[in-house]
């Protein structure tokens, strides 16, 4: 199944935390990750996080001003996030195409004013702001939960079809016909279901696979690998390897 990594955190962000656990098993398939990322105590400078592409949705919950939330997605370029020097954030990651509610309440850039849209994210926030996060986990899942009956959340079959084969597609026609629609019938529905194009979410997809395996298998060349990294980070392989973790 499609493993997005995290974003860029700078290798020399001693103090930062990153937590990352799984999602029940009756999950799997709609929540890739619950999070955390927090400082151990406030940094000297201004903390940047260089949040990637990778066609998710997130929830994202600040514990330390409780009426601050949102839900966030990057379509195809990098966002600079300057989330401060003492911070404490988590949030629920989901997979591409799960996501049913209003597009419109989607942010690509930086969450610092209060959440007024309908979903019970400032109530989660609340309750889950003074816990470790182990204990925030079962919350987390309730809320996923009630949002999976309410078919806010709901999996897309074509869209997880695409990324369990994701090894075997380098086209958006052999993405096509791997989940047996015309091109344009595809369009449409991954529209609809991720806000992607057809091209614009293969391209995504790639870049993270390239990440995860440091391979230049999924580009024509070395020259093509390097011009669609930087123009989707903003640096050259070389640079972004030697600055972030991943």
């Amino acid at each position: 199944m499609y493993d997005p990594i995290k974003d860029g955190m700078e290798k020399c962000s001693g103090n930062v935390i990153y937590n990352e656990a799984k999602p029940p098993q009756e999950l799997v398939d709609i929540v890739h990750s619950y999070w955390q990322l927090k400082t151990e105590k406030p940094l000297q400078d201004d903390f940047t996080l260089h949040a990637i592409p990778d066609a998710c949705i997130n929830f994202l919950f600040n514990q330390k001003d409780t009426d601050i939330a949102g839900i966030t997605g990057l379509k195809t370029t990098y966002a600079e996030l300057n989330i401060g020097k003492d911070f404490d954030y988590a949030g629920i990651q989901f997979f591409p195409g799960v996501w049913q509610g209003n597009r419109n309440e989607i942010k690509d850039s930086f969450v610092g004013s209060k959440y007024l849209g309908q979903l019970p994210l400032i109530e989660i926030n609340i309750e889950t702001a003074a816990l470790s996060f182990l204990d925030k986990l079962p919350i987390f899942t309730y809320l996923v939960s009630s949002l999976v009956e309410q078919r806010i959340i709901e999996k897309n079959e074509t869209v997880q079809k695409i990324l369990s084969n994701l090894d075997s597609i380098t086209s958006v026609s052999e993405m096509a016909k791997m989940v047996h629609h015309s091109p344009r019938q595809l369009q449409r529905i991954l529209k609809k279901a991720t806000d992607f194009s057809p091209h614009d979410f293969l391209k995504v997809m790639r870049f993270q696979q390239s990440l995860k395996e440091h391979s230049l298998d999924l580009y024509t060349d070395q020259s093509h690998y390097i011009r669609s990294f930087k123009k989707i980070t903003g640096y050259t392989p070389t640079d972004y390897f030697r600055k972030y973790d991943v």
